[in-house]
């Protein structure tokens, strides 16, 4: 997968503060004047990153989206062990410790060149600077889940974790479960059949019947069913 290369202004997936210093807003509620707590971005002079840097940043800052800032995102690749960090098991991550071997402010400054190059964005809420993210950026950050999501099923294949609980994947961004059972039909491989029909019984119907679709391209051996949905 290549990383998608902006050429335009990022198209932010909510409305969000599109200034790099906004420190004042009014509380639409109260009428008073909110201080906002101020940030800057600073990229260091980096002029580009490495593709699986822009992934690894991305995923990351999937747990966060408009719950945490480029700090927490900085020690979740760091590999701190700050409390908040723990309490909110972000120690999990599948890229905790990516940049273990790198200061903090070098982390926040490869974070911040993902931000300006329109990957994610800053979106306040209330007085806070939350991580937000972009079309763009979306974009591979689906791809980088549903593959991961994929090798979840080798693994729940692979112990012969019965019965599959399946319900970990309602209520997902239905674009990114629409790209895994893609990813599911393209493998043409029937050992997955257990388990979409596992995920069919507890999912909604426009899931079921793609879900349903790509039961029958596997048992067919057949080219990806693509008609639309009904």
């Amino acid at each position: 997968m290549g990383v998608i290369r902006p050429s335009a202004t990022p198209v932010v997936r909510r409305p969000h503060c599109k200034r790099n210093n906004c420190s004042e807003r009014k509380d639409a509620k109260t009428s008073r004047r909110v201080r906002r707590v101020h940030y800057t971005l600073d990229t260091q002079s980096i002029e580009n990153l490495p593709e699986e840097d822009i992934v690894a940043i991305l995923r990351g800052a999937d747990e966060l989206i408009m719950q945490g800032g480029r700090s927490l995102l900085a020690k979740i690749l760091k590999g701190s062990r700050a409390k908040r960090v723990l309490e909110l098991g972000l120690d999990r991550s599948p890229v905790y410790g990516y940049y273990a071997h790198l200061p903090l402010k070098n982390i926040l400054a490869r974070i911040d060149w993902v931000i300006v190059n329109g990957y994610l964005a800053i979106e306040y809420d209330y007085r806070l600077p939350l991580l937000h993210d972009t079309e763009w950026g979306w974009a591979i950050e689906r791809e980088t889940y549903a593959d991961e999501l994929l090798r979840g099923f080798d693994e729940m294949l692979a112990t012969n974790s019965k019965p599959y609980d399946m319900f970990y994947l309602k209520d997902r961004s239905r674009d990114m479960i629409m790209l895994l059972l893609d990813k599911v039909e393209e493998t043409g491989n029937k050992k997955y059949i257990p388990l979409l029909e596992a995920w069919a019984e507890i999912d909604y119907k426009k899931v079921r019947q793609r879900i349903g679709q790509v039961i029958r391209s596997l048992k067919a051996g057949s080219l990806p069913d693509r008609r639309p949905l009904k």
